[in-house]
């Protein structure tokens, strides 16, 4: 009696033991921030998640077993969550693999390089899995502006260049922009004609088209070609926007519900507009968006960026908050050698800087020649440009509104470490200020601030024109 006693005890104990390995951590919410650049699946959970990855590359797909947890509604959501227009993503199936085990199979549309990871909790998320899925062939963002320029023009994504570890001569000889440029103007002829097209614009000599100048037997034809010249070459201007937060950092959060991350967006895309339709002296000027949609970038991949498409200028847009609602106006930030201009500047560069601990940044595959670049100081000469811009920028932005410091401050901002483009970051106004939130949701007041900052671009190239390097006019 005894011994069967003894024996029920035990297996309820066993029992309960097997249930409480079973639930480990609880689900909470699940979110997919789809991009052309990557998408990005999270696992919210209120413990540590155990995972394990298998990738399979024919046909792509990556399976993760979570460990220790059973199956909730909270995680079946991922297939609900999925878009069509994933470019990434082709399907998802999560189901429970065995008592334990939670099995998570994404079909994927393409060869993809994925990260998995862990995230420590921070602001208001807890224990977060990260699955970030990031094509093979990853979209050069030379090609983005090409697209931009010539819609017609099949988007294939080519490998994207490496970022320099060191400063870049503005006034190099090869110019890939330039170069793909003409590429691209000239898809439409034979490969005999846009390789003279191309050499002819790198010489400066007249064109001549080869497969019409001469017959079957190479004798000369007279008469006009009907294959255009190529365009002429002038100075193209290239402005890096840099809408920040983004995906899975909101940035700051108005009273009213207002995301910083999307205010800033939608006035990075009214100042493309403006910008792609202005030139200075003759240069056409183009916009390039570090982000075009709401995912997250890391900071020093927004700087990355902007050295890829050898950007002339450097804007990263944001707006501000304080612990109170009375903080208003407008402010410009440059990059600081020593210490902050101030202690609202220092505090605001450090709030800034978490946003990689926000957005969730997978820390063991920085790469070190790329950190080495962020932490070196920039230039004496880039930081003076950039205090010449935010000069520039903030007497215009006074026009339209408020400004909370009549001087440009300086702080070290990540986001502001190219050491060969000059940067600025723009406060836009206090979003956690109640009136200054509405102005933010305001079309009007957008489109002011757009106008006002493009009118700083404008004078500061009037007082600053860039250094010549041959580029392909509009």
């Amino acid at each position: 009696m005894k011994r069967r006693t003894l024996l029920q005890t035990g297996s309820v104990v066993l029992t309960l033991g097997l249930a409480e390995l079973a639930r480990g951590a609880t689900i909470l919410t699940v979110r997919i921030w789809p991009a052309p650049e990557y998408t990005r699946i999270t696992i919210e959970s209120d413990g540590a998640l155990v995972a394990k990855p298998i990738f399979v590359p024919s046909p792509p797909r990556l399976a993760v077993d979570l460990e220790g947890i059973t199956l909730n509604p909270a995680l079946k959501e991922l297939v609900a969550k999925l878009r069509a227009d994933d470019p990434n993503i082709a399907g998802i199936r999560v189901g429970q693999f065995s008592p334990t085990v939670v099995r998570l199979v994404v079909d994927l549309k393409l060869p993809i390089r994925p990260q998995v990871f862990s995230l420590a909790p921070v602001a208001a998320y807890q224990n977060r899995l990260v699955m970030d899925l990031y094509p093979v062939n990853e979209i050069d963002p030379l090609e983005a502006l090409i697209a931009e320029r010539f819609p017609g023009s099949p988007a294939t994504p080519t490998p994207a260049p490496q970022a320099a570890s060191g400063p870049q001569p503005t006034t190099a000889s090869a110019d890939p922009l330039g170069e793909l440029i003409v590429q691209h103007s000239q898809k439409s002829a034979s490969v005999a004609v846009a390789s003279n097209s191309i050499n002819a614009t790198k010489s400066g000599a007249s064109y001549v088209d080869s497969t019409r100048a001469s017959g079957q037997n190479g004798t000369k034809l007279s008469g006009k070609t009907d294959v255009p010249p190529p365009a002429a070459t002038d100075r193209l201007i290239i402005i890096a926007l840099d809408p920040g937060h983004g995906g899975e950092d909101p940035g700051a959060v108005g009273p009213g519900g207002t995301r910083e991350k999307d205010v800033v967006l939608r006035l990075a895309h009214l100042m493309r507009e403006r910008i792609n339709a202005t030139s200075v002296n003759g240069n056409t000027m183009r916009a390039y968006l570090t982000r075009d949609a709401d995912f997250f970038v890391p900071l020093q991949v927004r700087v990355q960026k902007a050295r890829r498409v050898q950007a002339d200028l450097f804007v990263s847009l944001h707006a501000d908050a304080f612990f109170t609602p009375d903080p208003q106006g407008a402010s410009v930030f440059a990059l600081s050698q020593g210490g902050a201009s101030s202690s609202a500047a220092r505090w605001m560069a450090a709030k800034e800087n978490k946003a990689d601990l926000i957005g969730g940044l997978n820390v063991q595959t920085k790469d070190a020649t790329v950190q080495r670049a962020l932490l070196d100081m920039s230039t004496t000469a880039q930081i003076n440009d950039s205090l010449k811009l935010g000069g520039s920028l903030l007497g215009e932005i006074g026009r339209v509104g408020k400004l909370h410091k009549a001087k440009v401050e300086q702080a070290a901002f990540a986001v502001l470490k190219a050491p060969d483009i000059p940067s600025v970051l723009v406060e836009a106004a206090f979003i956690s200020n109640p009136r200054e939130e509405a102005k933010l949701n305001s079309a009007e007041f957008l489109n002011q601030l757009a106008d006002a900052l493009m009118r700083g671009i404008e004078r500061y190239f009037s007082k600053n024109p860039p250094l010549a390097r041959n580029r392909i006019r509009s």
